[in-house]
Formats: C-alpha cells, sequence, structure tokens
C-alpha cells in the first residue's frame, strides 16, 4: 500500500510540475506558423474532404457552440 501511495505522490508531482507559464515576449514562438496544429494545409485540406465524406455533410467546421443553441 506503501508503494502505491508514494507511486501516487510521484504522479501527482510530475502533473503538477509540467504546467508553465507563457511570458509575453515567448508568445511570438508559439504564434508561429510552424506550433500550429494545423500547418499543414495539404493536411487538413484532405481531411476535411475525408470527415464531409463519411459524415454524407458540408460546411459547419468552423463556428462556435455546443449544439444547445446558446451561441
Amino acid at each position: 500500500m506503501r508503494k502505491i501511495s508514494i507511486l501516487g505522490v510521484c504522479c501527482l508531482v510530475v502533473c503538477l510540475t509540467s504546467c508553465a507559464s507563457v511570458e509575453p515576449w515567448q508568445k511570438g514562438v508559439l504564434a508561429k506558423k510552424e506550433m500550429q496544429f494545423n500547418s499543414l494545409k495539404v493536411r487538413t485540406a484532405m481531411d476535411t474532404h475525408f470527415y464531409y465524406s463519411k459524415e454524407a455533410s458540408s460546411g459547419g467546421r468552423g463556428f462556435s457552440g455546443g449544439g444547445c443553441g446558446c451561441n
């Protein structure tokens, strides 16, 4: 039981120390094209095409709202 509690505390410490604050002068680096999730436009276009082909729909991928009508 003691080993499990020590392991749990170690996991908690690792999770809490992995958070970092970003200074204002570092935000420019994070805003670069290479740091974006969809930096590859061809890949994004292919994924969108596959999504719409499987869902038999089009549009509606860039709007906000959770379906409750409160947008």
